[in-house]
This record gives structure tokens, C-alpha cells and sequence, in this order.
């Protein structure tokens, strides 16, 4: 039987299985927060009209909650709307061989500079050919569409870029496929030899013969993807697809029994959907791979994005393209969101009079 949330309901009958001194503290936090999500272990908020009263209860703000993460991507998209520039874009898809899969995942700690690696060797590769600086974002991630652990990077930059020399924006630049690999490839080894030789690379075989490792996939070509040039809309659809989300699309999981669970899951190399059957510990245990680790952003902003760049460079950039900055766009509460997206007013009672704000219940420890 399909039930309407599959995901917290598997949680909830394994929580023996994860909810242990074992499981690392994020992995507990966000399954915790996520079977407390819209009860009132987290609290509430009272409404009332003259004949009925009500209670909201707070969500989680997990982002590994397949609902609270859909409205935060929402919000990070709006806020994204204002902030960029409305010039065109392109995506970039790093990935690294399979053979070295297993050395981020015995060294979670390696992941958290992956992001700053990428985008180094695509603002590389940009000076050196053009000796332009372009706006980079790149969301990370640690699956495929079989759930395995699979960290690879989505790259978002601008299809132009700021020629700073000349004081003028570049329309088009070309990506070269072959010399961005090879700018990668380079990149991610020499970051890798020097965790290795700083001692934070463990766990695994000595050190000889993961200098062989590094040294046999720095000889193979890599596959890369890069895509067409897209416009600010289509940008933030796509990047919206890879944050602030679990790697399972609810509507893909299927109930066998109280035992085991079924996923559509996506072959991308067959360009199908798959059906894997997992009993319900492998299943969390699947997922508990790629809950993302505590203080870890989901996306991170380089270039022309960075932070630093955005206060001095910035302005300057809208100048050149001749557009105004934009201010950010008021946070819609939980009500009115809820209105605009299913169009259902949470805040009239069943006779259509108005409800109002009367007080907050604490929460409810379990």
C-alpha cells in the first residue's frame, strides 16, 4: 500500500536501527526532526475564529525533508531571481572515475572541499584562455539515480564573462570539453596527493598503492558533460532540482510489506526507471550515505558569486550589463504560500470566516 509519507513512516519503524550512538549526530538530527516534522513534538502555533480553533504544527526545516526541502528551494530560488543577472548561462557536470568513489566515502571530511576544487579549475581554465572572471555556483552531490554513492558536481556559470583588463563583458565564451576535463582531472589529483601526503586520506590501502591509484586515473580520460546555454529561468529550475532534497522522489517509493520497500530508481546510462527492492534497513542504510553533514552547504558560490566578490565586484558587473540590482524579495509566510501553490487558504475555517493568531504550545517531548 502507498502511503502518503512513505519515507517518514519506513523511519519511524527502523529507528532502533538508526537512532543509536553509532549513527553519526546529523544522520540522527535530520531522520529525528524529519518523523517530528508537522507534529507536535516540535511545537505549534493556535488559531482560532469565532467558532472553531486550530492547530499548525512547526515543520522540521530539514534538508534532507522531502516537503520542507521543496519550499526552501522555492525561497532560495525567488531570492536567486533578484540577486542574478539576467544574462544566460550553462551547466557543467563533473564527475570523477568510480575508482575513487570509495575514498570519499571513507573520508566524508574530503567532501566538503570538492565544491571549491571544481570551481578552481573551470576560473582557471577561464583566466587562462579568455582572462575573464565568470559567476560560478555549484551544487554538490552524493548520488546517482541508483542511489549509490556517487559524489559528482553541478556546475552553474555564466556563458560570459568580465574581462577585467579590457573593462568589458565577454557575450559567449566556449567551454572546451577536452581542456576542462583536463583542468579537472589535474585539479582533483593534485588536491588528492596532497590530503594523502597530509595524512587525511585513512582507512585504506597504504600509501603506495593509492599513489598508484592516482596515478593510473590521472592517465585515463574522464567524462565530463557540458551543457547548452540556458537562460536564468531554466538555470534555476535545473540547479532547483539538486538542493536542499533527499536523493528519493516520494512518489518512486512503493511499499511491499512492513518488511520491504520498492524503488522506481533512475538508470541513467539505460535512460530508464528500474525497480530495486531493499528491505527497510538497507534502505535507510542506502540513504543515511547521503544525508549531508553538519555546517555543509548545499550549494556554494565562487567567482563573480563569491561573497567577497559580490560586495565589491558586483555593482560594478550590473553596471557593465547595464541593469539595475534588484532587491530581495519578501519572505511569503506559510500561509500564503500554501494559497498561491495548491490554492487552498489555510487560515478560513469550514464556514469560510477568517481565523487569527491566538497563542504558541511548547513542544511536546516524547
Amino acid at each position: 500500500m502507498l502511503e502518503r509519507h512513505p519515507l517518514k513512516q519506513i523511519l519511524i519503524e527502523t529507528r532502533e536501527y538508526w537512532d543509536r550512538a553509532a549513527t553519526p549526530a546529523a544522520i540522527r538530527e535530520n531522520f529525528l526532526r524529519m518523523i517530528q516534522c508537522g507534529t507536535r513534538a516540535l511545537g505549534a502555533e493556535v488559531y482560532a475564529s469565532e467558532t472553531e480553533r486550530k492547530l499548525v504544527c512547526h515543520t522540521c526545516k530539514s534538508r534532507f525533508c522531502p516537503s520542507c526541502g521543496h519550499r526552501a528551494t522555492e525561497l532560495w530560488q525567488a531570492d536567486m531571481e533578484a540577486a542574478l543577472p539576467t544574462i544566460p548561462y550553462v551547466n557543467i557536470n563533473l564527475t570523477m572515475p568510480r575508482e575513487l568513489w570509495h575514498i570519499f566515502q571513507q573520508n566524508r571530511h574530503l567532501l566538503h572541499d570538492l565544491p571549491a576544487v571544481g570551481a578552481a579549475a573551470i576560473q582557471h581554465w577561464v583566466r587562462a584562455r579568455y582572462g575573464a572572471r565568470i559567476l560560478v555556483l555549484v551544487v554538490q552531490q552524493t548520488f546517482g539515480g541508483l542511489l549509490t554513492f556517487h559524489p559528482h558536481l553541478h556546475i552553474l556559470v555564466s556563458a560570459g564573462g568580465l574581462e577585467e583588463s579590457a573593462a568589458r563583458w565577454v557575450d559567449r565564451l566556449r567551454f572546451d570539453k577536452c581542456e576542462l576535463m583536463r583542468a579537472w582531472r589535474y585539479a582533483l589529483i593534485a588536491y588528492m596527493a596532497e590530503a594523502l601526503k597530509a595524512g587525511l586520506i585513512k582507512g585504506l590501502t597504504g600509501t603506495e598503492e593509492i599513489k598508484m591509484l592516482f596515478e593510473t586515473q590521472y592517465r585515463r580520460p574522464w567524462n565530463i558533460f557540458i551543457g547548452r546555454i540556458m537562460s536564468k529561468a531554466q538555470f534555476l529550475r535545473y540547479a532547483g532540482r539538486y538542493i536542499r532534497r533527499p536523493p528519493i522522489a516520494q512518489y518512486r517509493l512503493q511499499r511491499i510489506n512492513d518488511r520491504e520497500v520498492e524503488y522506481l530508481a533512475k538508470d541513467t546510462r539505460g535512460k530508464s526507471l528500474v525497480k530495486v527492492r531493499y528491505s527497510n534497513e538497507d534502505f535507510v542504510k542506502t540513504l543515511m550515505e547521503h544525508v549531508p553533514d553538519k555546517f555543509r552547504h548545499s550549494m556554494r558560490y565562487f567567482g563573480l558569486l563569491a561573497p567577497r566578490s559580490k560586495h565589491n565586484t558586483f555593482s560594478g558587473l550590473l553596471a557593465f550589463l547595464r541593469q539595475d540590482k534588484r532587491q530581495r524579495p519578501l519572505r511569503m509566510g506559510w500561509a500564503n504560500s500554501l494559497l498561491k501553490h495548491f490554492g487552498v487558504d489555510p487560515l478560513i475555517d469550514s464556514l469560510g470566516q477568517p481565523m487569527v493568531w491566538i497563542g504558541r504550545l511548547e513542544p511536546v517531548s516524547e
